[in-house]
């Protein structure tokens, strides 16, 4: 989508929904960017929402993702067009979900993992 809004995220969310299992329940952890936290949400009744705190990016695995694809693919670029911008995010992805190893490296923090073997 071209723009992260409330709109989007109400999308989002009933996509998510459409596919938890019958039965089943879907927990959803998320920042508290607006578009997460609107009172226009209708969260439905197969999910529940955590909202990680506020200001603490280091608790949201997605920030470690972003900053590699700025590392190796996005970083110390000028882009000309908007076109420009979408093509080499989209070609960064790509190249990122064709590494599954290295998206579970990514993944991985020693802090989540301590006491355990």
């Amino acid at each position: 989508m071209p723009y992260a809004d409330t709109e989007a995220m109400q999308l989002h969310l009933d996509e998510i929904s459409r596919t938890v299992a019958r039965g089943a329940h879907a927990v959803l952890l998320l920042d508290r960017a607006g578009w997460h936290t609107s009172g226009q949400l209708v969260v439905p009744r197969n999910l529940t929402l955590i909202f990680l705190p506020s200001r603490a990016p280091e608790l949201n695995p997605v920030e470690n993702v972003w900053q590699y694809l700025r590392s190796n693919w996005l970083s110390n670029r000028v882009f000309e067009t908007y076109e420009a911008i979408i093509d080499a995010a989209c070609e960064a992805w790509r190249n990122l979900v064709a590494q599954p190893r290295t998206i579970t490296s990514i993944g991985l923090r020693e802090c989540a993992h301590i006491g355990q073997s």
